[in-house]
């Protein structure tokens, strides 16, 4: 059974969306702060991570940095927050997806599955694609940078093989929203921001990107 690890401190809503979830077939633990959240993490780690921002001591973004520090888990923040500054923060901290308050069941569970496809997803039949000094191995699920490991995320790696299978391709925000986060409807905000992080983990020079290439008015490209 999929694991969902929830920080909420707002007892009634961790209350039913653990109901919720738990109806939709998921076994999900419950926790009111970030630090317990993440010493529960650490013992036991859950498949999924689903966030508040807005948590007493530790808030959401800084308990993002610190599993991102040690865990590519899938994480989801669950906010009453939605302008766009917080959202792009939300993912730049290392989020994989962000959902507004109040949250509905449905379509969050659709989330998770999507999550959950992305997870074990890999591009068959591809050992090594090499573009310049950067080298992604999809099958082993690494990346190397000038000889280097690169610390992507699981959504990151999934963004980059997807850009490194069409090799000098444009590829719509759109399309890649469909592909990498399985939603054929959604904020394109999720591609530019993990676009964003991706860069200087790939590039000499984020600033002036060689390999992850914005095409104006059409998306993305990978060149060599």
């Amino acid at each position: 059974m999929t694991t969902v690890l929830l920080i909420e401190d707002d007892d009634r809503i961790r209350r039913s969306l653990t109901m919720a979830l738990e109806d939709e077939g998921y076994a999900t633990r419950g926790f009111p702060t970030a630090e317990e959240g993440l010493a529960a993490q650490r013992q036991q780690a859950a498949d999924t991570v689903l966030i508040d921002l807005m948590l007493p001591g530790m808030d959401g973004f800084t308990c993002i940095r610190e599993l991102r520090r040690h865990d590519d888990v899938p994480i989801v923040v669950i906010s009453a927050r939605d302008n766009t500054h917080d959202i792009v923060a939300g993912l730049e901290a290392g989020a994989d997806d962000y959902l507004v308050k109040p949250i509905e069941v449905k379509e969050l569970a659709a989330r998770l599955r999507a999550l959950r496809r992305r997870a074990r997803g890999t591009s068959a039949g591809i050992t090594v694609l090499s573009f310049g000094d950067l080298e992604i191995r999809p099958e082993a699920g690494e990346v190397f940078f000038g000889g280097v490991p690169a610390a992507v995320t699981r959504t990151e790696f999934r963004l980059l093989c997807e850009l490194a299978a069409h090799p000098g391709q444009v590829m719509s925000r759109e399309l890649l929203l469909e592909r990498v986060w399985g939603y054929t409807i959604g904020d394109d905000r999720l591609v530019d921001v993990h676009v964003r992080r991706l860069r200087p983990k790939i590039e000499t020079d984020p600033t002036r990107p060689r390999h992850l290439v914005t095409v104006r008015g059409l998306g993305y490209k990978l060149q060599r």
